[in-house]
């Protein structure tokens, strides 16, 4: 049975905060005790309870279900403004079919795709779908409903109750179209960024046979390619191509990315798996995605798999890629090895550089080769390549190790002439080689020729070998020369000019040494060393350099030097984007770098707005277990606020770190404050404070005033205002720069009762504001106290003057503006007698006010003190100046105001501003004549119009009722595409509907739709009912179809008056229409409204439908349907027969403060005695008396003559306590009845007892003010027989009788304890056998429920099973009571142990219904998760079990009071 019962208003939203009681009472709870002893433990909770509301992002991440916690009718109400039209149809709806759902969900889908809709509808659809799934296991919703719900949980990014939809689904074996919704879900995982998800939702999808679509795989490879997933995208990849997936350029680009991803991990036997499977279907990999295969198996040392890989690509190695073969040949076999190799990359197109042969080179002179050395030279300069000097310092090196000091130069001279430019590592070859030779001479000349050249400083002075000495490292005053003087010269190992014998003396071992080491580092250069040298020395953009020319060389940085690198890069703002570039060029070392080098890398990012790199490197630090340090988590929040909590980013991060147990430092919690705040992450905040408050003991003060600094700024100053209470009832002192922090906030969220308030608590506590704050308060204290402004005047005027004139200056400007001038004067008052000149500004303000107070004598006098100040009056001075002249009808005195500006302004846009004033006050005084003198003039000073004339013109004008000047400006504005404003609009419709010229409201239509101008709800109403008064029907649903479809309607509308004229005329669906779109622009319709349109239905038999419209009315805030509406409706009703559906209006209405009337009463009534219901007849009867109706006797009559006829009449005869149907029929009514009982009935027991209808002829009326007699007709004393009522005493036989009686209990106590015994053993069994395993995770993970997880099942199973046996042996004791009714002593045995067993069993059953409550609602205070989602099986089952146990509570309840019974007959 539908019903339409209002039980409250479901659009009404809970109250928001609004008031601040915390702040009045705090001062009781302030204490001396030490903030640093302060127990701060409780504060967020405290304050999270009592601003709930304010949080809105509590329930983020947290899955929807609307299921247990909202009505039918409450979602439906809340996507009424959607598809107003779907919802009312199952507004009266306690319950829905599959149907009806799919009907819900096609019009919302229908719906979503012409219009945006919010995420929270979708939120409350989905509530409407689990409210139908939770109806009973009976209810399977359709393959289509699934489909559409899944569709638009995607839309609405609600992804993981798509998932929990699709469990459901596979539990239910529903058959869905699975591609779409799991691409859907897996895009979305895409776009939220949570690669892992992705992956178990396309695991999920691949085992059910389902193939992702191209777009999809694309999607989900370039996530994981972004995210460094290179496993799963493997897995992904490889799967895409064995299932032949159709490659187009977006899959062959993830497919090379998953390649390259793969080849930085070194998983190259995967990358060329891949490459090899992938070319099967027409994938070209390109030559750098070869190269980087290439380069792997070159890490790994497999050369001859690397050159069979180039072959069977068909494709030529890079240089890059050559250049490293070559060298890790040189480096781990030998140069001829390394030749061969190069050769056969020839042949495959290779083509070496000069680096290639560089390599050579330097392998050849370090293995003394130099014949090899010199013919890859010579190669090389056959090619046209040019040597670089590496290969000239190598064969230099080579030559000088080999003794060969005297062709070195020759190389140096060639080099030189080749245009190499020798460098200082050139000449440090030379003289290591030539002291090594002990060639002194040499030496020399060679650092004259550095010098020449500028590398070194000649000086005349000192020694060239000293010089030399320092350049190769040594220290000159441990290695020195000395005279031999000995005779026969043994020591001299040169002559000097003078022909002395010279020998060294130093450390020969260490000399030789050093002057090796530098040969040998010349023939192939270690550039980790170079580099390690320049990051020692700081020289980070020149080791980036080196970078660069060792890849080059086929080189790459070792880890330790590389993470050196990174870490100095970050340490530097301007060199952060080197190190990403760096990173991108060797990116598998990305992995080789430790916690602490990563901690720099992260924190670098997020100096530079690579929040989102950031965040990536983050993930793989959790994947890889390391610790993420607290300046990391503080760098990388801010950051991420700063970007916006794209895809939830943030709260993941946030988690993470509470898990971490981070806090930030002091001197960044300011940051991550104002961050999070900005994000309404208020709850986190407020946690946050009580952590940093608990930990940071000694800096409390600084730490709150801090974060209630922050929360003022950002608008939160009503938390904050929490905040406070709850500081100060722990015990903190809050001091006034806090109070003007939370005024200013309040002041500017527009809370100005909340200011005040504040306001007033900081003056109970003797607090002082800053100026600041007063300055704010001002508005707010002139509007409630005048008292307590002047008392802040009085306080303000005692300090230094110049810090209380800002103050002075915004109280005056109040009094002004609020018209209260009196006021205003008596502070310009004070200020004089205070030694303060008011400036201009002030002057202004009390000349404003004066005008608004029509005092024109004092206006003057303030006038003339400006202009003998020779100022100028401002715009809003001008304006109310020209109100009051016009006001006034003094416009001689507004024109010459406007002369003496315009004679003085020159900028022509000021101008146009003070003629536009003019315009419109002379146009609302009616002075149509000065006003076009006015406009004249404009034009003659070449003063254009703008929109603000225009609109003036066209308002005052049609003000004025000067319609064709009106349309003249209006077609002049809409000529130059100038849209006129609403209300220039509004006046001109007005004035032509007043004049009935209805061509030319069409033709403003007209004119205004072809320009696409909004039409407001003034022109559409006047459009429309001008074409229903000329019954052009069909033109006015047209015009208002082409208005909404073009969006030409506004936002604001209201069509109540179009609803009554299209119910008026019969077209009440346009009716229906107009009152939907006013719906979906979240515009209430008048009550009035839906009368019509109820009335209107009911009129076309329509009555369901209007039923509908009444439930939805009843809904709405103050929406009381007519009277006329309501007996509409119960007429209707009793019409069409039914009548049960016409007494639950009657109800509704005294549920919804209404008094049905008279006639609405009578025909339920009536109905119901037709229908021969007359116990209802009867009912109705009495809610009209208690209505305060009388009842007519007719009535009365009407329903006692029927109970003859009526199977009432047996029920009349059989109900002795109650004096039957007919006695109270007649006893609610208000005729008295008697019954005459025997006289011996006192002395005697009763035999015979005999009720009559009464014998007097006269009854009591009720008449609603008294009572009167009245006759009726006396029944005959036949029918007064034939309606008596005879019972009989005790009849013989009657013992036989009472042990019937006995002997039946003891059959029902057998029956009754069968039963119990199936019950209890059933849900025993049925308990001990409950598990579920969850089914959607991945084979590796599993979750499973049994239901001894639990004591308190354990326990239900045992009390279950005990009650169950002692049913069964309790049975052969009820077969023995069968036997023998006459036992007592069995009875009373089977009473106690009964009542025992019924304890036991009750506390079993209640134990587990409590836990299978929370299985399925939950606790949020505790924090207990509901399971129902996830284990459906289980939790059904475990619900069923109760059942039986309950069964059996009932059955020894009824055994007791049985036996009870049957001892009570004994």
């Amino acid at each position: 049975m539908l019903q339409i019962i209002r039980t409250g208003n479901p659009r009404r939203k809970p109250r928001r905060f609004s008031q601040l009681p915390l702040l009045g009472s705090a001062k009781s709870h302030f204490s001396a005790t030490a903030p640093s002893d302060i127990d701060c433990v409780g504060i967020a909770q405290s304050v999270i309870s009592k601003a709930s509301s304010l949080f809105p992002n509590s329930n983020k991440g947290k899955v929807h279900n609307f299921s247990s916690g909202h009505s039918l009718k409450h979602l439906l109400w809340d996507i009424s403004d959607t598809i107003p039209d779907v919802a009312r149809r199952f507004r009266r709806f306690h319950s829905l079919q599959p149907a009806h759902v799919l009907q819900i969900l096609l019009g919302f889908q229908f719906e979503s795709r012409m219009v945006n809709v919010k995420k929270e509808k979708v939120e409350s659809l989905w509530g409407i779908f689990n409210f139908a799934s939770k109806q009973g296991i009976w209810f399977k919703h359709l393959p289509k409903s699934c489909e559409a719900m899944a569709s638009l949980l995607l839309e609405s990014g609600m992804f993981t109750e798509v998932q929990l939809l699709l469990l459901e689904v596979e539990r239910q074996g529903v058959s869905l179209d699975g591609n779409v919704i799991y691409d859907g879900l897996i895009r979305g995982y895409v776009e939220a960024s949570k690669p892992e998800r992705a992956g178990l939702v396309y695991e999920k999808m691949r085992e059910q046979g389902l193939v992702p679509s191209s777009m999809c795989y694309h999607g989900l490879l370039d996530l994981l390619v972004r995210m460094k997933r290179s496993e799963l995208a493997f897995r992904v990849c490889l799967d895409m191509v064995e299932l032949q997936v159709v490659l187009d350029d977006g899959l062959n680009a993830g497919l090379e990315n998953v390649c390259r991803l793969l080849c930085a991990d070194e998983m190259i036997k995967e990358a060329r798996r891949l490459v090899k499977k992938a070319m099967g279907l027409g994938f070209k990999p390109s030559s750098f995605l070869v190269n980087e295969i290439a380069r792997g198996y070159c890490s790994k040392h497999d050369y001859d798999d690397s050159l069979q890989f180039f072959a069977k690509m068909k494709c030529a190695p890079s240089v890059l890629t050559g250049n490293k073969i070559i060298w890790s040949l040189c480096h781990n076999f030998d140069a001829e090895s390394a030749n061969l190799f190069r050769l056969e990359m020839e042949r495959l197109g290779f083509i070496p550089d000069d680096k290639s042969f560089g390599i050579l080179i330097g392998q050849c002179c370090k293995e003394r080769n130099l014949r090899d050395a010199f013919l890859h030279f010579s190669e090389m300069v056959s090619r046209g390549l040019k040597p670089g000097t590496l290969s000239y310092n190598a064969l230099i090196g080579g030559m000088l190790k080999e003794g060969m000091w005297d062709q070195a130069g020759v190389i140096l001279d060639e080099m030189m002439e080749s245009g190499v430019t020798p460098g200082l590592s050139t000449f440090r070859i030379l003289l290591a080689g030539y002291f090594k030779a002990r060639q002194f001479e040499e030496a020399k000349k060679i650092v004259h020729k550095m010098g020449e050249i500028g590398l070194v400083a000649p000086s005349p002075v000192e020694d060239p070998l000293s010089k030399a000495f320092l350049i190769l490292g040594f220290n000159p005053a441990s290695v020195r020369f000395k005279r031999d003087n000995g005779s026969s010269f043994l020591k001299t190992e040169f002559l000097d000019q003078l022909g002395n014998g010279l020998y060294l003396d130093a450390d020969i071992k260490e000399y030789r040494n050093k002057v090796k080491q530098i040969l040998e580092d010349s023939l192939i250069p270690d550039f980790n060393v170079l580099l390690r040298k320049e990051l020692d020395d700081g020289n980070f953009r020149d080791a980036f350099s080196i970078v660069d020319e060792m890849v080059r060389w086929g080189q790459e940085p070792t880890p330790d030097v590389f993470a050196i690198l990174v870490k100095g890069l970050c340490g530097s703002r301007s060199h952060i984007r080197l190190c990403n570039f760096l990173i991108e060029k060797v990116p598998r070392f990305l992995n080789l770098l430790n916690e602490e080098v990563l901690n720099c890398l992260v924190q670098a990012y997020c100096k530079i707005g690579l929040a989102e790199t950031a965040r990536i490197i983050f993930g793989q630090m959790i994947q890889r277990s390391m610790r993420f340090d607290s300046s990391s988590f503080t760098a990388l929040i801010t950051a991420l606020c700063k970007k916006g909590n794209l895809s939830g980013n943030l709260h993941e991060c946030w988690d993470i770190s509470q898990n971490s147990k981070w806090l930030p430092q002091l001197k960044d919690f300011s940051r991550v404050i104002e961050g999070i705040s900005y994000q309404g992450m208020l709850m986190e905040a407020v946690e946050l404070l009580e952590k940093l408050l608990v930990f940071h003991s000694t800096s409390r003060p600084e730490i709150y005033r801090i974060f209630l600094e922050k929360l003022s700024v950002t608008g939160l100053a009503s938390i904050a205002c929490l905040v406070v209470e709850e500081l100060e009832k722990h015990g903190f002192i809050v001091d006034d720069s806090t109070y003007s922090n939370l005024v200013a906030g309040l002041y500017k969220d527009r809370k100005y009762a909340d200011a005040y308030k504040i306001f007033n608590h900081a003056l109970t506590r003797s607090l002082v504001l800053g100026s600041d704050g007063y300055v704010i308060l001002i508005p707010q204290l002139c509007i409630v106290s005048v008292q307590k402004a002047n008392l802040l005047e009085e306080t303000e005027l005692g300090k230094d003057l110049s810090s209380s004139f800002s103050f002075v200056r915004a109280l005056h400007r109040r009094f002004g503006v609020r018209g209260k001038v009196e006021e205003a004067a008596s502070l310009l008052q004070g200020i004089l007698s205070n030694g303060l000149l008011p400036n201009p500004e002030i002057c202004e303000i009390l000349f404003q006010g004066y005008c608004k107070a029509s005092n024109m004598r004092k206006a003057k006098e303030l006038l003339g003190i400006l202009m003998r100040k020779s100022l100028t009056l401002s715009i809003p001075s001008y304006r109310n100046w020209v109100r009051l002249m016009c006001r006034e009808s003094r416009y001689d005195m507004a024109l010459n105001m406007k002369d003496l500006i315009t004679a003085r302004e020159t900028e022509s846009d000021i101008l146009v501003i003070y003629y536009n004033i003019l315009v419109f006050y002379l146009l609302s005084a009616g002075n149509r004549y000065l006003t076009r003198s006015i406009l004249n003039e404009m034009e003659a000073k070449s003063l254009p119009f703008n929109d603000a004339t225009y609109n003036f013109l066209i308002h005052g004008f049609a003000k004025c009722k000067d319609v064709s000047s009106s349309i003249y400006y209006m077609s002049a504005m809409v000529s130059m595409d100038l849209q006129p404003s609403s209300s220039s609009l509004r006046s001109l419709v007005s004035c032509l509907l007043k004049q009935d010229d209805s061509s030319k409201v069409f033709d403003l239509s007209r004119q205004m739709e072809s320009k696409g101008w909004v039409h407001g709800s003034i022109l559409q109403n006047a459009v429309a009912e001008q074409f229903l008064v000329q019954n052009k029907f069909e033109e006015a649903e047209n015009f208002l179809d082409r208005v909404v479809d073009k969006g030409l309607a506004p936002d604001i509308i209201n069509y109540d008056r179009l609803i009554k004229l299209f119910c008026w005329y019969g077209r009440t669906s346009k009716a229906v229409d107009l009152l939907n779109i006013m719906l979906k622009k979240r515009n209430l319709p008048n009550p009035r409204s839906y009368d019509c349109i109820i009335q209107s239905l009911c009129k076309r038999n329509r009555v369901n439908e209007a039923l509908d419209f009444l439930a939805e009315l009843l809904d709405i805030d103050d929406g009381k349907p007519s009277i006329e509406t309501w007996s509409l409706l119960v007429h209707k009703l009793c019409q069409e027969g039914r009548t049960s559906e016409a007494e639950e209006l009657l109800h509704a209405m005294l549920a919804a403060g209404e008094i049905p009337g008279r006639e609405m009463y009578s025909c339920v009534i009536e109905s119901h005695r037709s229908e021969n219901n007359l116990r209802n007849a009867s009912e109705v009867m009495g809610m009209m008396q208690r209505s305060g109706y009388d009842p007519d006797f007719e009535s009365h009559w009407s329903l006692i003559s029927n109970l003859s006829t009526s199977s009432m009449v047996k029920e009349a005869d059989n109900d002795k306590t109650s004096g039957g149907f007919l006695t109270g029929l007649l006893f609610g009514s208000g005729h008295p009845v008697r019954t005459r009982s025997n006289p011996n009935k006192i002395n005697k027991p009763l035999k015979c007892q005999l009720v009559q209808l009464p014998s007097t002829n006269r009854v009591l009326e009720p008449n609603g003010v008294g009572w009167f007699r009245k006759p009726i007709k006396r029944p005959s004393a036949t029918k007064m027989k034939a309606d008596a009522t005879v019972v009989l005493g005790e009849p013989k036989g009657y013992t036989a009788q009472k042990a019937g009686v006995t002997r039946g209990i003891a059959i029902l106590d057998f029956i009754l304890r069968l039963v119990g015994f199936i019950g209890t053993l059933s849900s025993a069994i049925m308990m001990a056998t409950t598990n579920e395993t969850l089914p959607f995770f991945t084979q590796f993970i599993r979750f499973r429920a049994e239901y001894n997880d639990l004591p308190t099942f354990t326990f239900f199973v045992v009390a279950n099973a005990a009650v169950s046996a002692y049913f069964l042996l309790s049975l052969p004791l009820s077969i023995f009571n069968i036997l023998r009714s006459s036992a007592k002593n069995s009875r009373i045995i089977l009473i106690i142990i009964d009542t025992g067993m019924l304890a036991l069993l009750t506390a079993g059953s209640s134990a587990g219904a409590a836990i299978v409550y929370l299985a399925h609602r939950g606790n949020t205070k505790a924090n207990w998760l509901a399971i129902c989602q996830q284990f459906n099986s289980f939790c059904e089952r475990i619900s069923g079990s109760l059942i039986g146990s309950y069964v059996g509570v009932t059955v020894f309840i009824v055994l007791i009071l049985l036996s009870a019974s049957a001892l009570a007959r004994r």
